[in-house]
């Protein structure tokens, strides 16, 4: 597990983050659960686009470039929804909707504990 922190304010965004970075992990992403617990989230790497086809949850996705800036951010994505390519990101982080509201948007960057 990882904490997700947002260095341009100086916050905590998500103090528990699974990696998600081998091809199976990365195809499973957050299928098959209910929901996640709050406070965390899933970072998947490398991506640059998702899709939330047959999830049961909304989520909120922000896409990070290779400098760890925060290029694009969608909030409340929801089930059997398909995200565009972002040109230029290198990973994302999922979370529960909400949870980035007032703690990350784009142009800050991130740092991965």
């Amino acid at each position: 597990m990882a904490i997700l922190v947002n260095k341009t304010r100086q916050l905590e965004v998500l103090s528990k983050v699974e990696m998600a970075d081998t091809f199976i992990s990365r195809l499973k992403g957050l299928l098959g659960r209910e929901s996640l617990e709050a406070g965390s989230g899933l970072m998947i790497k490398p991506c640059n686009s998702i899709h939330c086809f047959f999830m049961k949850f909304p989520i909120d996705v922000a896409f990070v470039d290779k400098d760890q800036r925060v290029i694009r951010v969608i909030a409340g994505m929801k089930p059997f929804s398909t995200s565009p390519i972002v040109t230029g990101a290198k990973f994302v982080i999922e979370a529960n909707t909400g949870e980035f509201s007032g703690k990350l948007e784009q142009g800050d960057i991130v740092e991965i504990l």
